[in-house]
């Protein structure tokens, strides 16, 4: 199990890969809150996908995101390094998704 800091340190890093080039213009236009709960930590993310970027990034309560993610501290570190991608963890079921049909489809331009 990861701890609280190597999940806000992950969290940076998957913002920063959401940002890098190919993958910001296919997330161009898009403008959602998205939120990650980390399960095993009880830990839950906020922050705002637009524009190609993902920041506004905090740990706190607030309402419910437009997008949500569940997942455990330890696939959180490895979707950060490479070592997952998010298609095979949402499909293993190591990821959930909520998100409605459009932004899904959107998404899966990021798998």
């Amino acid at each position: 199990m990861a701890t609280a800091d190597e999940c806000k340190v992950a969290i940076g890093q998957l913002a920063a890969r959401f940002s890098r080039g190919d993958q910001a213009k296919r997330n161009e236009g898009m403008d959602r809150t998205v939120s990650a709960m980390i399960t095993d930590l009880g830990l839950l993310f906020h922050g705002h996908m637009h524009d190609g970027v993902l920041d506004d990034i905090t740990l706190d309560e607030a309402p419910p995101a437009q997008i949500r993610l569940t997942m455990s501290s330890d696939d959180l570190l490895a979707l950060a390094s490479g070592e997952l991608s998010l298609g095979s963890a949402w499909l293993g079921g190591r990821l959930k998704v909520h998100a409605s049909f459009p932004d899904m489809l959107r998404l899966r331009s990021m798998v």
